[in-house]
């Protein structure tokens, strides 16, 4: 947290972690997915598939996709399409391709995707969860799940007392914005992260994670 990494380091580090724990993210941000998913059942990650639709599908400046096969509990098999979206301003082609992504994966696999996004952007207002077009009757309404980190601003408390790891990632994120012109500040942040996780019974391998994450 005390200096800024490059673009391919920060996306690694997000897609890494994520991928370490993926259910601890999706329990975390989407609690009404989560408790659909039958978790007895191990989760696999698709890469090639992912590019496949990102690169028809264009992305963002600053994103980090992620792709999962889960079984849901009543039986089906669904992908999971999770989109972060780390740029500063607002994209005004987001809803597009969080559309063209889900449509592009449900043509190729004829199966059901369920796509989800979590915005670390500062722009408070900029809520984008649908796309929607229509014309001489066809229409298309399209809509996703997001969530707003800037939304846990006032929840410090309840991030600092969560046992999962993700709520420190959070908190590291949101102390990480706040204090862009002091580094001093910021170390403090993080050592009180770290302190947080051994506090809440954190594994060793989870601390190490986070603590890479934030390096």
């Amino acid at each position: 947290m005390t200096k800024r990494a490059p673009k391919s380091d920060f996306d690694t580090a997000w897609k890494e972690l994520l991928q370490r724990h993926f259910e601890a993210a999706i329990a975390f941000f989407f609690p009404a997915v989560h408790s659909e998913i039958d978790w007895r059942k191990r989760s696999s990650f698709h890469d090639k598939e992912l590019q496949y639709a990102v690169r028809h599908a264009g992305r963002g400046k600053r994103t980090v996709d992620l792709l999962a096969k889960v079984r849901l509990k009543r039986g089906a098999q669904v992908w999971i399409f999770l989109h972060v979206e780390v740029q500063n301003q607002r994209d005004p082609d987001f809803e597009e391709r969080m559309f063209a992504c889900n449509a592009l994966l449900s043509i190729r696999h004829r199966q059901h995707v369920v796509s989800l996004g979590i915005l670390g952007d500062t722009q408070r207002h900029w809520r984008p969860n649908r796309f929607a077009r229509a014309a001489c009757g066809c229409e298309i309404d399209f809509r996703f799940n997001v969530v707003k980190l800037l939304d846990y601003e006032d929840r410090v408390a309840e991030l600092e007392q969560s046992s999962n790891l993700w709520a420190k990632v959070v908190l590291a994120h949101l102390k990480t914005l706040a204090t862009r012109p002091d580094s001093e500040t910021r170390l403090q942040w993080k050592k009180r992260v770290m302190h947080g996780l051994a506090e809440q019974g954190c594994s060793g391998d989870e601390i190490v994670d986070v603590f890479r994450f934030l390096d």
